[in-house]
């Protein structure tokens, strides 16, 4: 497998908090790799961290074998691009225009037009609605674009801060849906997704890892993890029962 993203005893603070405490985790090329974790456990943390949103105390985090760089434009314009929790689109910009600003570092307009042809053969509604307002969207629909503006910078490396909040169960079976074709049309993205719908995410994964309290606890198989009593416990609802004698 080759390796994209490694990261290596990595330790982030702020606010007095330990917000990672020697982590450390792997993403191969072409993989969906899932991060699940309750509340506060540094899941977006650790998004951040990649994305030079926030520094790094120690440790490395490292990007085709080099360390990435300190500022979060450098590290959007070496392919690593984050669709962060919320949404953010900017709502008072118009859906194309939205699309256009996640291009902005990118200079070859022939590829940018593939590229938002390919946007508008995943979310062919955006296309109808290129000339609306952002703001007016639907919740749903601005998950959808906040992802097409991170394809639009051409990443081979997209990291999804949970991409279901606060979406009905029918658009969160389309977010999924969308992942799996991102990550199979194209170039094959890899991405990078934390999602508190734990049963989804490892249910799309290739691997996962469990985050509790800053450290990994747990990893493997994104289907193993979906079948571990101890994970199914403690994220997917299901309560162990005693075998009867």
């Amino acid at each position: 497998m080759n390796l994209l993203l490694e990261i290596k005893n990595l330790h982030v603070s702020y606010s007095g908090v330990n917000a990672l405490r020697g982590l450390s985790l792997h993403v191969g090329e072409g993989e969906i790799v899932t991060i699940i974790g309750a509340n506060g456990a540094g899941k977006s943390t650790l998004l951040n961290a990649i994305s030079a949103i926030v520094p790094i105390q120690s440790g490395e985090i490292l990007y085709q074998g080099q360390l990435l760089p300190k500022k979060p434009f450098h590290v959007v314009g070496k392919g690593i691009v984050q669709v962060p929790e919320g949404r953010q689109v900017f709502a008072n910009l118009t859906v194309i225009e939205n699309l256009k600003i996640g291009a902005y570092l990118r200079k070859e307009k022939e590829n940018i037009s593939k590229d938002l042809d390919y946007v508008f053969s995943v979310f062919p509604y955006l296309e109808e609605r290129k000339d609306q307002i952002a703001g007016s969207l639907s919740g749903g629909q601005q998950q959808m674009l906040a992802i097409s503006r991170g394809l639009m910078s051409s990443p081979r490396v997209m990291l999804l801060d949970e991409p279901s909040l606060g979406l009905a169960p029918m658009l969160v079976n389309d977010i999924f849906g969308v992942i799996r074709k991102i990550n199979d049309g194209g170039n094959g993205t890899t991405i990078l997704l934390v999602e508190q719908n734990a049963r989804k995410a490892l249910a799309v994964a290739n691997r996962a890892y469990v985050l509790e309290t800053g450290e990994i606890i747990r990893e493997g198989k994104g289907i193993e993890l979906l079948n571990d009593p101890a994970v199914q416990e403690a994220y997917l609802g299901v309560k162990r029962t005693k075998n009867s004698s």
